[in-house]
């Protein structure tokens, strides 16, 4: 797979071109193109055409483009027409597992930060929850360009795993989170737009529409089992600790990973439940990735070639 000119050959350039010109008609036809299909087309061809150097990244960042397209693609056949959508029973699980008592009340925890929040946490919520991918993708990067190329090809490859299994699972099981039961009660809404929950006071307290911007474009609300929020980090400490990288790093990552747990909770975004179900899903794809699928020979022939590809 090597590939030592400037430019692509012939094949690679019709196979790349007509891969993204199948997936843009079909996005087109079955979601509808957004300027951010587009952008990212454009931003992929000027990677693979620009030079070798660019191009090998392009290759490297595959994993991460096809977990944001199979991310949008949920849109063509939401969960909730595949199985029915769980909200009460959920709520009253989290209820019986974790409630706490406030004033002879039992609630769930995510209705008592609701009741009970602070200036202080609520910014760091916001802090923490906008860390969820950018860290993870800044995390891949810094290992590509420090030419730490196979732990972040086991990295990247484990990263789109997860979501697969994450992706999977909220098919078997549609899932309400915390706030959908708290603003409309335990009926199923079809068609439900996104929902701040708790980060809202961020986005107040700094005057910006962060996270006003990110839900308005979510594409499923019936999307709480498992929190992928709380599996990404586990992925990237993971990874962080097979580099060895040092104990400032592995620090700043457990803490990013132990604030976006708790903010899941504490914003209504996700179940204590949902949280435990992310980390879980993290751990088996990590166990599947690197027991199981390394060891096929198939699998590790292709990591190969992909990795010496992209070095």
């Amino acid at each position: 797979m090597k590939q030592s000119m400037h430019l692509p050959s012939v094949k690679e350039s019709f196979i790349v071109i007509g891969i993204f010109l199948v997936y843009l008609l079909l996005t087109s036809v079955y979601i509808g193109l957004r300027p951010e299909h587009l952008i990212l087309t454009g931003l992929f061809f000027i990677l693979f055409f620009t030079g070798l150097s660019t191009r090998k990244l392009a290759v490297a960042l595959l994993p991460f483009l096809i977990f944001g397209m199979s991310y949008d693609w949920m849109r063509v056949c939401p969960n909730y027409e595949v199985n029915p959508i769980d909200v009460s029973g959920l709520y009253h699980l989290e209820e019986s597992l974790f409630g706490i008592m406030d004033k002879g009340v039992l609630m769930i925890p995510s209705k008592y930060f609701v009741i009970h929040h602070w200036a202080v946490a609520d910014f760091f919520a916001g802090v923490f929850y906008l860390c969820w991918v950018p860290v993870p993708i800044a995390f891949g990067l810094w290992l590509f360009f420090t030419k730490s190329h196979s732990v972040y090809l086991r990295f990247s490859m484990t990263f789109l795993l997860v979501n697969l299994i994450g992706f999977v699972i909220y098919y078997i099981h549609p899932a309400a989170p915390p706030w959908y039961a708290l603003k409309y009660g335990f009926q199923p809404i079809l068609n439900t737009p996104g929902n701040m929950g708790g980060l809202s006071h961020f986005d107040d307290m700094t005057g910006l529409s962060v996270f006003a911007s990110i839900y308005g474009r979510n594409a499923n609300v019936f999307a709480a089992i498992p929190s992928l929020h709380s599996s990404y980090m586990v992925v990237t400490l993971a990874y962080a600790i097979v580099r060895k990288c040092k104990w400032p790093v592995i620090t700043l990552f457990t803490i990013i990973m132990l604030g976006i747990w708790g903010t899941a909770v504490y914003t209504s975004q996700h179940y204590i439940i949902d949280v435990l179900l992310g980390i879980s899903c993290a751990l088996v794809g990590i166990f599947l990735f690197e027991v199981i699928l390394m060891r096929l020979p198939a699998f590790h022939r292709f990591f190969e070639e992909y990795d010496n590809y992209i070095k």
